[in-house]
Protein backbone atom coordinates (compact mmCIF):
# COMPACT_ATOMS: atom_id res chain seq x y z
CA UNK A 1 0.00 0.00 0.00
CA UNK A 2 1.35 3.51 -0.65
CA UNK A 3 1.66 5.93 1.50
CA UNK A 4 -0.25 8.96 0.66
CA UNK A 5 2.26 12.07 -0.23
CA UNK A 6 1.50 14.46 -2.94
CA UNK A 7 4.90 16.29 -4.62
CA UNK A 8 4.10 19.00 -6.99
CA UNK A 9 6.75 20.45 -9.40
CA UNK A 10 10.18 19.59 -8.87
CA UNK A 11 10.97 23.00 -6.56
CA UNK A 12 11.98 21.92 -2.59
CA UNK A 13 11.08 18.36 -2.56
CA UNK A 14 12.76 17.60 0.79
CA UNK A 15 10.96 20.27 2.19
CA UNK A 16 7.40 19.21 0.73
CA UNK A 17 7.56 16.01 1.71
CA UNK A 18 9.49 16.81 5.40
CA UNK A 19 6.27 19.32 5.87
CA UNK A 20 3.40 16.65 5.12
CA UNK A 21 5.01 13.65 7.12
CA UNK A 22 5.17 16.05 9.92
CA UNK A 23 1.35 17.01 9.55
CA UNK A 24 0.61 13.28 9.26
CA UNK A 25 2.75 12.49 12.21
CA UNK A 26 1.31 15.31 14.60
CA UNK A 27 -2.80 15.15 13.22
CA UNK A 28 -2.19 11.34 14.15
CA UNK A 29 -3.35 10.68 10.51
CA UNK A 30 0.28 8.26 10.52
CA UNK A 31 -0.21 6.37 14.18
CA UNK A 32 2.45 5.97 16.63
CA UNK A 33 3.74 2.73 15.72
CA UNK A 34 3.50 3.12 11.89
CA UNK A 35 5.79 1.50 9.86
CA UNK A 36 6.71 4.43 7.21
CA UNK A 37 8.43 2.68 3.83
CA UNK A 38 11.68 2.18 3.32
CA UNK A 39 13.28 5.32 1.30
CA UNK A 40 14.30 3.38 -1.81
CA UNK A 41 10.66 2.21 -2.09
CA UNK A 42 9.15 5.64 -0.98
CA UNK A 43 11.76 7.30 -3.52
CA UNK A 44 10.17 5.19 -6.13
CA UNK A 45 6.54 6.02 -5.63
CA UNK A 46 7.13 9.62 -5.89
CA UNK A 47 9.47 9.57 -8.24
CA UNK A 48 12.09 11.67 -6.40
CA UNK A 49 15.18 10.86 -5.12
CA UNK A 50 16.56 8.29 -2.00
CA UNK A 51 18.58 11.05 -0.86
CA UNK A 52 15.49 13.61 -0.27
CA UNK A 53 13.74 10.84 1.47
CA UNK A 54 16.66 9.96 3.74
CA UNK A 55 16.93 13.45 4.67
CA UNK A 56 13.92 14.10 5.24
CA UNK A 57 13.59 11.00 7.43
CA UNK A 58 16.85 11.79 9.27
CA UNK A 59 15.50 15.43 10.33
CA UNK A 60 11.72 13.79 11.72
CA UNK A 61 14.29 11.44 13.80
CA UNK A 62 16.23 14.46 15.00
CA UNK A 63 12.72 16.23 15.94
CA UNK A 64 11.87 12.44 17.98
CA UNK A 65 8.75 11.80 15.56
CA UNK A 66 10.52 8.75 13.68
CA UNK A 67 12.69 6.15 15.08
CA UNK A 68 14.58 4.22 13.20
CA UNK A 69 15.55 0.22 14.26
CA UNK A 70 18.52 -1.50 13.01
CA UNK A 71 17.30 -4.52 10.50
CA UNK A 72 13.70 -3.70 10.65
CA UNK A 73 13.18 -0.10 9.54
CA UNK A 74 11.34 3.36 10.49
CA UNK A 75 8.65 3.53 12.96
CA UNK A 76 6.15 6.97 14.24
CA UNK A 77 6.89 7.65 17.61
CA UNK A 78 4.30 8.13 19.88
CA UNK A 79 3.05 11.77 20.30
CA UNK A 80 -0.16 13.25 21.10
CA UNK A 81 -1.83 14.60 18.92
CA UNK A 82 -2.20 18.52 18.50
CA UNK A 83 -6.33 19.54 19.23
CA UNK A 84 -7.83 21.76 16.47
CA UNK A 85 -10.66 23.58 17.42
CA UNK A 86 -13.54 22.10 15.05
CA UNK A 87 -16.95 23.49 14.02
CA UNK A 88 -19.74 22.76 16.40
CA UNK A 89 -23.31 22.01 15.61
CA UNK A 90 -24.66 25.22 16.58
CA UNK A 91 -22.38 26.69 14.28
CA UNK A 92 -24.17 25.23 11.31
CA UNK A 93 -26.55 26.23 8.47
CA UNK A 94 -28.72 22.84 9.37
CA UNK A 95 -27.85 23.39 13.29
CA UNK A 96 -32.21 22.60 14.39
CA UNK A 97 -32.04 19.57 12.53
CA UNK A 98 -28.97 18.26 14.11
CA UNK A 99 -30.35 19.11 17.43
CA UNK A 100 -33.70 17.71 16.89
CA UNK A 101 -31.55 14.07 15.98
CA UNK A 102 -28.76 14.90 19.29
CA UNK A 103 -32.35 15.40 21.49
CA UNK A 104 -34.23 11.99 20.31
CA UNK A 105 -34.15 9.38 23.17
CA UNK A 106 -32.32 6.07 22.68
CA UNK A 107 -34.82 4.22 24.05
CA UNK A 108 -34.45 0.20 23.93
CA UNK A 109 -31.00 0.39 23.52
CA UNK A 110 -29.08 -3.09 24.56
CA UNK A 111 -25.88 -2.57 26.71
CA UNK A 112 -22.28 -3.20 25.89
CA UNK A 113 -21.65 -7.32 26.83
CA UNK A 114 -19.15 -5.75 29.16
CA UNK A 115 -21.69 -4.54 31.15
CA UNK A 116 -24.28 -6.87 30.73
CA UNK A 117 -25.94 -8.45 34.28
CA UNK A 118 -25.75 -12.22 35.73
CA UNK A 119 -30.00 -12.37 35.93
CA UNK A 120 -31.05 -9.87 32.62
CA UNK A 121 -35.01 -9.91 31.63
CA UNK A 122 -33.95 -8.09 28.58
CA UNK A 123 -36.57 -7.90 25.44
CA UNK A 124 -35.38 -8.67 22.21
CA UNK A 125 -32.48 -10.30 22.82
CA UNK A 126 -31.72 -14.19 22.33
CA UNK A 127 -29.12 -16.46 24.18
CA UNK A 128 -26.75 -17.35 21.60
CA UNK A 129 -25.93 -21.24 23.24
CA UNK A 130 -29.06 -22.43 21.89
CA UNK A 131 -28.26 -20.96 17.91
CA UNK A 132 -27.35 -24.13 15.78
CA UNK A 133 -23.51 -22.31 14.68
CA UNK A 134 -22.17 -26.04 12.82
CA UNK A 135 -25.71 -25.70 10.39
CA UNK A 136 -24.87 -21.86 10.41
CA UNK A 137 -21.29 -22.39 9.29
CA UNK A 138 -22.05 -24.98 7.09
CA UNK A 139 -24.60 -22.66 5.23
CA UNK A 140 -21.91 -19.82 5.15
CA UNK A 141 -19.65 -22.08 3.09
CA UNK A 142 -22.23 -22.60 0.45
CA UNK A 143 -22.70 -18.53 0.49
CA UNK A 144 -19.38 -18.56 -0.48
CA UNK A 145 -18.86 -21.20 -2.92
CA UNK A 146 -21.96 -18.73 -4.32
CA UNK A 147 -19.98 -15.52 -4.04
CA UNK A 148 -16.77 -16.82 -5.52
CA UNK A 149 -19.16 -17.98 -8.50
CA UNK A 150 -21.03 -14.83 -9.21
CA UNK A 151 -19.72 -12.13 -11.39
CA UNK A 152 -18.91 -9.22 -9.08
CA UNK A 153 -22.05 -6.97 -10.43
CA UNK A 154 -24.49 -5.39 -7.38
CA UNK A 155 -27.32 -7.33 -6.30
CA UNK A 156 -30.82 -6.65 -6.46
CA UNK A 157 -32.40 -4.33 -3.96
CA UNK A 158 -34.93 -6.30 -3.36
CA UNK A 159 -33.45 -9.32 -1.96
CA UNK A 160 -32.10 -12.70 -3.96
CA UNK A 161 -34.65 -14.94 -5.52
CA UNK A 162 -33.44 -17.68 -3.24
CA UNK A 163 -33.61 -16.06 -0.42
CA UNK A 164 -36.88 -14.28 -1.35
CA UNK A 165 -38.13 -18.22 -2.52
CA UNK A 166 -37.31 -19.20 0.86
CA UNK A 167 -38.99 -16.54 2.60
CA UNK A 168 -42.30 -16.88 1.42
CA UNK A 169 -42.50 -20.42 1.58
CA UNK A 170 -41.37 -20.21 4.83
CA UNK A 171 -43.67 -17.78 5.92
CA UNK A 172 -46.75 -19.35 3.87
CA UNK A 173 -46.20 -22.11 6.18
CA UNK A 174 -45.86 -21.25 9.50
CA UNK A 175 -48.23 -18.10 9.77
CA UNK A 176 -50.46 -18.72 6.80
CA UNK A 177 -48.81 -15.11 4.73
CA UNK A 178 -50.40 -15.03 1.17
CA UNK A 179 -47.48 -14.11 -0.91
CA UNK A 180 -45.30 -14.59 -4.00
CA UNK A 181 -41.89 -14.48 -4.33
CA UNK A 182 -42.01 -11.32 -5.91
CA UNK A 183 -43.73 -9.80 -3.03
CA UNK A 184 -40.92 -9.91 -1.00
CA UNK A 185 -38.42 -7.44 -0.24
CA UNK A 186 -35.47 -7.90 1.77
CA UNK A 187 -34.04 -5.49 4.46
CA UNK A 188 -31.09 -5.19 6.85
CA UNK A 189 -33.76 -5.95 9.63
CA UNK A 190 -37.61 -5.55 10.69
CA UNK A 191 -36.36 -1.27 11.45
CA UNK A 192 -35.46 -1.14 7.28
CA UNK A 193 -38.66 -2.12 6.33
CA UNK A 194 -40.40 0.24 8.54
CA UNK A 195 -37.79 3.18 7.74
CA UNK A 196 -38.71 1.94 3.37
CA UNK A 197 -42.54 1.74 4.15
CA UNK A 198 -42.70 5.22 6.04
CA UNK A 199 -40.47 7.06 3.65
CA UNK A 200 -42.58 6.59 0.41
CA UNK A 201 -45.94 6.88 2.10
CA UNK A 202 -45.46 9.96 4.73
CA UNK A 203 -43.79 13.56 4.37
CA UNK A 204 -43.66 16.04 7.19
CA UNK A 205 -47.44 16.68 8.20
CA UNK A 206 -48.53 13.02 7.14
CA UNK A 207 -50.27 11.68 10.09
CA UNK A 208 -49.39 8.17 11.41
CA UNK A 209 -51.46 6.02 14.13
CA UNK A 210 -49.73 3.40 16.15
CA UNK A 211 -50.61 1.76 19.02
CA UNK A 212 -50.01 3.11 22.81
CA UNK A 213 -48.15 1.84 24.46
CA UNK A 214 -46.11 0.58 21.77
CA UNK A 215 -42.61 0.44 19.91
CA UNK A 216 -41.16 3.64 20.24
CA UNK A 217 -38.25 3.20 17.83
CA UNK A 218 -40.96 2.81 15.29
CA UNK A 219 -42.76 5.91 16.77
CA UNK A 220 -39.49 7.92 16.56
CA UNK A 221 -38.39 6.72 13.41
CA UNK A 222 -41.99 8.16 11.84
CA UNK A 223 -41.21 11.63 13.47
CA UNK A 224 -38.36 11.57 12.24
CA UNK A 225 -39.82 11.65 8.61
CA UNK A 226 -41.63 14.88 9.66
CA UNK A 227 -44.80 12.52 10.19
CA UNK A 228 -47.18 13.59 13.24
CA UNK A 229 -47.58 10.28 15.19
CA UNK A 230 -50.86 9.63 16.77
CA UNK A 231 -50.89 7.19 19.68
CA UNK A 232 -54.61 5.18 19.62
CA UNK A 233 -55.09 3.08 23.18
CA UNK A 234 -55.10 -0.69 23.62
CA UNK A 235 -57.24 -2.54 25.70
CA UNK A 236 -57.71 -6.87 25.85
CA UNK A 237 -59.06 -6.82 22.31
CA UNK A 238 -55.75 -4.90 20.52
CA UNK A 239 -55.80 -1.24 18.84
CA UNK A 240 -59.10 0.61 19.69
CA UNK A 241 -59.82 1.21 16.09
CA UNK A 242 -62.74 4.01 16.62
CA UNK A 243 -59.95 5.86 18.02
CA UNK A 244 -57.82 6.15 14.95
CA UNK A 245 -57.79 9.51 13.89
CA UNK A 246 -59.38 10.94 10.31
CA UNK A 247 -56.97 11.74 7.72
CA UNK A 248 -54.10 8.80 9.11
CA UNK A 249 -52.18 7.15 6.03
CA UNK A 250 -50.16 4.97 7.69
CA UNK A 251 -50.76 2.41 10.74
CA UNK A 252 -48.73 0.12 12.65
CA UNK A 253 -49.80 -2.48 14.58
CA UNK A 254 -48.75 -5.68 16.22
CA UNK A 255 -51.76 -7.86 16.31
CA UNK A 256 -50.35 -11.62 16.80
CA UNK A 257 -48.26 -10.24 20.05
CA UNK A 258 -49.33 -6.45 20.89
CA UNK A 259 -45.55 -4.74 22.05
CA UNK A 260 -44.74 -4.22 24.76
CA UNK A 261 -48.17 -5.69 26.76
CA UNK A 262 -48.45 -9.28 24.89
CA UNK A 263 -52.23 -9.72 24.56
CA UNK A 264 -53.02 -10.88 20.60
CA UNK A 265 -55.36 -9.02 18.44
CA UNK A 266 -59.09 -10.40 18.65
CA UNK A 267 -60.66 -11.57 15.46
CA UNK A 268 -63.53 -8.79 15.51
CA UNK A 269 -61.18 -5.93 16.08
CA UNK A 270 -58.77 -7.26 12.85
CA UNK A 271 -61.68 -6.73 10.82
CA UNK A 272 -62.67 -3.80 11.85
CA UNK A 273 -59.08 -2.06 11.32
CA UNK A 274 -59.15 -3.58 8.21
CA UNK A 275 -62.12 -1.73 7.22
CA UNK A 276 -61.47 1.21 8.98
CA UNK A 277 -57.84 1.51 7.19
CA UNK A 278 -59.43 0.65 3.81
CA UNK A 279 -61.89 3.62 4.52
CA UNK A 280 -59.05 5.60 5.04
CA UNK A 281 -57.36 4.63 2.13
CA UNK A 282 -54.20 3.70 4.91
CA UNK A 283 -51.67 0.94 4.49
CA UNK A 284 -51.40 -1.36 7.81
CA UNK A 285 -47.68 -2.22 8.73
CA UNK A 286 -48.19 -5.61 10.28
CA UNK A 287 -45.05 -5.97 12.40
CA UNK A 288 -44.75 -9.86 13.22
CA UNK A 289 -41.77 -9.70 15.03
CA UNK A 290 -42.15 -13.07 17.14
CA UNK A 291 -44.99 -14.68 16.20
CA UNK A 292 -43.13 -18.12 16.13
CA UNK A 293 -43.32 -19.17 19.58
CA UNK A 294 -46.54 -20.09 20.22
CA UNK A 295 -47.58 -21.55 23.69
CA UNK A 296 -51.47 -21.63 23.88
CA UNK A 297 -54.80 -21.35 21.80
CA UNK A 298 -55.39 -21.85 17.82
CA UNK A 299 -53.10 -19.37 16.32
CA UNK A 300 -55.00 -16.19 14.65
CA UNK A 301 -55.20 -15.28 11.12
CA UNK A 302 -52.56 -12.66 10.06
CA UNK A 303 -54.26 -9.56 9.17
CA UNK A 304 -52.05 -9.90 6.02
CA UNK A 305 -53.88 -12.86 5.18
CA UNK A 306 -57.18 -11.56 5.69
CA UNK A 307 -56.49 -8.11 3.53
CA UNK A 308 -58.21 -8.84 0.31
CA UNK A 309 -57.71 -5.18 -0.66
CA UNK A 310 -53.91 -4.95 -0.93
CA UNK A 311 -53.48 -2.75 2.34
CA UNK A 312 -51.17 -4.68 4.25
CA UNK A 313 -47.54 -4.10 4.51
CA UNK A 314 -46.50 -7.51 6.57
CA UNK A 315 -42.95 -7.10 8.22
CA UNK A 316 -40.93 -9.86 9.61
CA UNK A 317 -37.90 -10.27 10.95
CA UNK A 318 -34.79 -13.30 11.77
CA UNK A 319 -33.19 -10.91 15.05
CA UNK A 320 -35.68 -13.00 17.18
CA UNK A 321 -35.09 -16.16 15.44
CA UNK A 322 -31.71 -16.78 15.25
CA UNK A 323 -29.33 -13.04 16.36
CA UNK A 324 -29.87 -9.44 16.28
CA UNK A 325 -26.53 -9.60 14.58
CA UNK A 326 -27.45 -10.72 11.29
CA UNK A 327 -29.58 -8.00 10.62
CA UNK A 328 -31.56 -9.67 8.21
CA UNK A 329 -35.58 -9.10 8.16
CA UNK A 330 -38.21 -8.55 5.30
CA UNK A 331 -41.42 -7.11 4.02
CA UNK A 332 -44.39 -8.42 2.37
CA UNK A 333 -45.60 -5.79 0.11
CA UNK A 334 -48.89 -4.74 -1.31
CA UNK A 335 -48.66 -4.19 -5.24
CA UNK A 336 -49.39 -0.37 -4.68
CA UNK A 337 -46.15 0.58 -2.87
CA UNK A 338 -44.19 -2.47 -3.70
CA UNK A 339 -42.31 -0.97 -6.81
CA UNK A 340 -41.40 2.64 -5.02
CA UNK A 341 -40.16 0.60 -1.80
CA UNK A 342 -37.33 -0.92 -4.05
CA UNK A 343 -36.63 1.64 -5.56
CA UNK A 344 -36.35 3.47 -2.23
CA UNK A 345 -33.93 0.35 -0.88
CA UNK A 346 -31.58 0.95 -4.00
CA UNK A 347 -31.27 4.52 -3.16
CA UNK A 348 -31.27 3.76 0.66
CA UNK A 349 -28.00 1.00 0.74
CA UNK A 350 -28.10 -0.72 -2.98
CA UNK A 351 -29.30 -4.12 -1.48
CA UNK A 352 -28.65 -6.15 1.61
CA UNK A 353 -25.40 -8.17 2.08
CA UNK A 354 -25.64 -10.84 -0.13
CA UNK A 355 -23.70 -13.62 2.35
CA UNK A 356 -25.94 -13.72 4.94
CA UNK A 357 -28.71 -14.09 2.10
CA UNK A 358 -27.05 -16.77 0.38
CA UNK A 359 -26.43 -18.71 4.06
CA UNK A 360 -30.40 -17.85 5.33
CA UNK A 361 -31.58 -19.21 2.02
CA UNK A 362 -29.86 -22.42 2.37
CA UNK A 363 -30.55 -22.47 6.13
CA UNK A 364 -34.44 -22.40 5.54
CA UNK A 365 -34.84 -24.61 2.22
CA UNK A 366 -32.61 -27.40 4.31
CA UNK A 367 -35.09 -27.26 7.03
CA UNK A 368 -32.75 -25.64 9.64
CA UNK A 369 -34.82 -23.04 10.37
CA UNK A 370 -38.15 -24.40 11.80
CA UNK A 371 -35.85 -27.42 13.42
CA UNK A 372 -33.88 -24.51 15.33
CA UNK A 373 -37.61 -22.93 16.12
CA UNK A 374 -38.64 -25.75 17.80
CA UNK A 375 -36.02 -26.35 19.82
CA UNK A 376 -36.26 -22.72 21.20
CA UNK A 377 -39.90 -23.08 21.38
CA UNK A 378 -39.51 -26.02 24.23
CA UNK A 379 -36.80 -23.53 25.85
CA UNK A 380 -39.03 -20.54 26.07
CA UNK A 381 -42.29 -22.35 26.85
CA UNK A 382 -40.91 -24.01 30.08
CA UNK A 383 -39.51 -20.43 30.81
CA UNK A 384 -42.26 -18.68 30.25
CA UNK A 385 -44.17 -21.16 32.61
CA UNK A 386 -41.68 -20.69 35.36
CA UNK A 387 -42.15 -16.85 35.18
CA UNK A 388 -45.74 -17.20 35.15
CA UNK A 389 -46.02 -19.86 37.91
CA UNK A 390 -43.62 -17.18 40.30
CA UNK A 391 -46.28 -14.51 39.31
CA UNK A 392 -49.21 -16.23 40.43
CA UNK A 393 -47.53 -17.18 44.25
CA UNK A 394 -45.06 -15.38 46.03
CA UNK A 395 -44.44 -12.25 43.33
CA UNK A 396 -48.57 -12.62 43.38
CA UNK A 397 -48.89 -9.39 45.68
CA UNK A 398 -47.19 -6.77 43.51
CA UNK A 399 -47.60 -8.17 40.08
CA UNK A 400 -50.19 -9.46 37.73
CA UNK A 401 -49.07 -11.29 34.42
CA UNK A 402 -51.14 -9.77 31.45
CA UNK A 403 -52.33 -12.94 29.35
CA UNK A 404 -49.85 -13.48 26.62
CA UNK A 405 -50.19 -16.84 24.14
CA UNK A 406 -46.65 -15.95 21.95
CA UNK A 407 -43.25 -14.35 22.11
CA UNK A 408 -40.41 -14.54 24.48
CA UNK A 409 -41.34 -11.66 26.66
CA UNK A 410 -44.61 -11.17 28.49
CA UNK A 411 -45.54 -7.75 31.05
CA UNK A 412 -46.50 -7.70 34.10
CA UNK A 413 -48.47 -4.87 35.92
CA UNK A 414 -47.82 -3.06 39.16
CA UNK A 415 -50.96 -4.12 41.39
CA UNK A 416 -50.32 -2.17 43.86
CA UNK A 417 -48.24 1.42 44.20
CA UNK A 418 -44.73 0.85 44.80
CA UNK A 419 -41.28 2.86 44.37
CA UNK A 420 -40.73 0.98 40.95
CA UNK A 421 -37.34 2.79 39.82
CA UNK A 422 -36.15 1.98 43.15
CA UNK A 423 -36.77 -1.57 42.69
CA UNK A 424 -35.27 -1.61 39.43
CA UNK A 425 -32.07 0.03 41.02
CA UNK A 426 -31.83 -1.97 43.62
CA UNK A 427 -32.14 -5.48 41.28
CA UNK A 428 -29.55 -3.78 39.32
CA UNK A 429 -26.96 -3.43 42.31
CA UNK A 430 -27.81 -7.54 43.01
CA UNK A 431 -27.22 -8.29 39.35
CA UNK A 432 -30.46 -8.42 37.91
CA UNK A 433 -31.83 -6.39 35.12
CA UNK A 434 -35.36 -5.68 35.17
CA UNK A 435 -37.17 -2.95 32.53
CA UNK A 436 -39.66 -0.39 33.12
CA UNK A 437 -42.79 -0.20 30.44
CA UNK A 438 -42.70 3.51 31.34
CA UNK A 439 -40.64 4.43 28.49
CA UNK A 440 -43.65 2.73 26.05
CA UNK A 441 -46.22 5.01 26.54
CA UNK A 442 -45.75 7.79 24.99
CA UNK A 443 -49.97 9.81 25.05
CA UNK A 444 -51.76 7.26 26.87
CA UNK A 445 -51.64 7.10 30.80
CA UNK A 446 -48.78 5.40 31.70
CA UNK A 447 -49.50 1.61 33.49
CA UNK A 448 -46.67 1.06 35.99
CA UNK A 449 -44.96 -2.47 35.53
CA UNK A 450 -42.13 -4.30 33.95
CA UNK A 451 -41.55 -5.93 30.37
CA UNK A 452 -39.68 -9.48 31.33
CA UNK A 453 -37.68 -11.02 28.35
CA UNK A 454 -36.94 -14.70 28.66
CA UNK A 455 -34.86 -14.78 25.42
CA UNK A 456 -31.89 -14.72 26.80
CA UNK A 457 -31.82 -16.19 30.73
CA UNK A 458 -31.49 -19.57 31.30
CA UNK A 459 -35.04 -21.74 33.14
CA UNK A 460 -32.44 -22.56 36.02
CA UNK A 461 -31.54 -18.73 36.59
CA UNK A 462 -35.16 -17.37 36.42
CA UNK A 463 -35.91 -18.13 40.09
CA UNK A 464 -32.88 -16.92 41.49
CA UNK A 465 -32.99 -13.48 39.84
CA UNK A 466 -36.96 -13.33 40.89
CA UNK A 467 -35.87 -14.60 44.19
CA UNK A 468 -33.52 -11.38 44.45
CA UNK A 469 -36.43 -9.39 43.06
CA UNK A 470 -39.02 -10.74 45.50
CA UNK A 471 -36.47 -9.62 48.55
CA UNK A 472 -36.22 -5.87 47.48
CA UNK A 473 -40.30 -6.05 46.85
CA UNK A 474 -40.23 -7.32 50.46
CA UNK A 475 -37.64 -4.23 51.76
CA UNK A 476 -39.32 -1.94 49.61
CA UNK A 477 -42.77 -2.15 50.70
Amino acid sequence: MELHVVINGRKDLTGQLYRQLRSAIESGRLAAGTQLPPSRLLAEQLGISRKTVSDTYAQLTYENLLTGVIGKGTYVNARPASIVRKQSHRELAGADVVETWRNMPDLLRHPPPESALRYDFIGGATGKGQFPLDDWRRCTAHALRQIANAKGFYSQPEGLPALRNAIARHIAFSRGVNCQDDDVVVCNGAQQALDLISRVLTRPGSLVAMEDPGYPPARLLFGSHGATVAGVPVDEQGVCVDLIPDGTRLIYVTPSHQFPLGMPMSQPRREALLARAYELGAIIIEDDYDSEFRYEGRPADSLQSMDERGIVAYVGTFSKTLLPELRLGYAILPPAILEAVILAKRLTDQHTSTLPQWALAKFIAEGCLLKHIRRCHALYAGRRERILARMGDDLSPWFEAVPTTAGFHMAVLCKVPFDLPLVIELAKKAEVGLYSLDGFFNEAPVRPGLILGFGAIELLDIDIALDRLRDILQQVA
